[in-house]
């Protein structure tokens, strides 16, 4: 499939599809993970939708659940199998996606492995007026959403 904003191949799709070799670690009618190419640690994957679909905001509501359990899943498998601590779960929407396909990081952890926290610098609030105001926007927007 290609992606739509650039008419060029999606590299996921090609994964899905079976047209791109990949370390596939979960394969179910509506999702697919694999190992990432670039991990940070062993065990990286990565979880994609089987269709198509670029940002979590386009993921339709009735796929949330299946999606976000394989997630849970996979979570899990890193404590489990892998005999990790944690782990770091995470997705971009646009801004630092690689690939614009929809997909959500599962990262083993452990302490004092060398990944700390968020990968950007952290910005305050100039106020609790501040704060309140950003709140308040966003909740009258998830408000007129329902």
């Amino acid at each position: 499939m290609a992606d739509s904003a650039s008419g060029r191949s999606c590299v996921f799709c090609e994964i899905v599809k079976g047209e791109r070799p990949a370390h596939i670690v979960l394969d179910t009618p509506d999702a697919l993970a694999f190992l990432d190419a670039r991990p940070l640690f062993k065990g990286h994957t990565l979880l994609v939708p089987r269709t198509h679909y670029e940002t979590l905001p386009d993921l339709p509501a009735e796929l949330l659940a299946p999606y976000f359990g394989h997630a849970q899943r996979l979570a899990a498998a890193m404590e489990s199998v892998l005999g990790a601590a944690g782990s770091f779960v995470a997705m971009n929407n646009r801004i630092s996606q690689s690939v614009p396909h929809l997909h959500v990081h599962v990262v083993p952890r452990n302490p004092k492995d060398g990944l700390r926290g968020f990968f950007w610098p952290r910005h305050k609030y100039d106020s609790d007026a501040e704060a309140a105001d950003y709140a308040a926007r966003l909740s009258a927007a998830l408000a007129d959403s329902t």
